[in-house]
């Protein structure tokens, strides 16, 4: 009886692309992200001097850190959805870049002005760009929540974090298009601050929506 139920059970399966996976979590971040540029540009608009910006170092070493958290990520937000899933290259990475973003924010101070340092660290927008990378990360976030809860993350809560730093690094991406800050520092502190916020929402999410 046990073998017939067996059988019967496994004759209705469907094999499943290797890639399924990859597939369905970058489908839901694209769609997502889409959702956060548009919201992005109707509520803070683009940078006024997006004309020039690209044309700037301090731009593309926005896009570059940012981006580069969005994809480490993803890639442990991969491995973390699966039963035996458990990986630490993302997090040495996202570590390694971090201290290269400070080494080159040091360098950045020592050249700067005097009455430049100040405007580097802070800059005019540190009391608002954590919690305007938080609001833009938002439907990257809830999009992953939704795609995890039909995995099976061994750790909910590690996965959460996961899918929390994909977000965060995904929506502060999306914010550099429209911050003018120009101090690596800043970026450093502030931006950095905003996407491990969005990291703690999503492991606190994962705790409670992604057991099973």
């Amino acid at each position: 009886m046990t073998d017939e139920l067996i059988a019967r059970l496994a004759a209705d399966l469907k094999p499943v692309r290797r890639t399924a996976i990859q597939r369905l979590l970058l489908g839901a971040v694209l769609l997502s992200g889409i959702i956060a540029i548009l919201a992005m540009v109707m509520w803070l608009g683009m940078r006024p001097d997006m004309d020039t910006a690209p044309g700037t170092m301090m731009f593309w070493s926005k896009f570059t850190y940012t981006l580069a958290l969005a994809v480490f990520g993803f890639c442990a937000t991969l491995v973390l959805a699966r039963p035996d899933g458990r990986t630490r290259w993302p997090w040495l990475a996202a570590l390694a870049l971090l201290g290269l973003l400070l080494v080159g924010a040091v360098f950045q101070l020592a050249r700067a002005e005097p009455g430049e340092m100040m405007p580097l660290i802070v800059g005019g927008t540190s009391l608002v760009c954590p919690w305007r990378i938080v609001v833009l990360s938002l439907p990257v976030l809830l999009a992953a929540i939704f795609v995890l809860r039909r995995l099976a993350p061994a750790n909910p809560t590690l996965a959460g974090f996961a899918a929390g730093i994909m977000a965060g690094g995904t929506g502060a991406w999306v914010y550099s298009f429209a911050c003018a800050e120009n101090g690596m520092m800043f970026v450093a502190l502030f931006y950095t601050l905003g996407i491990v916020l969005v990291g703690g929402l999503g492991a606190l999410l994962g705790r409670f929506l992604l057991r099973w």
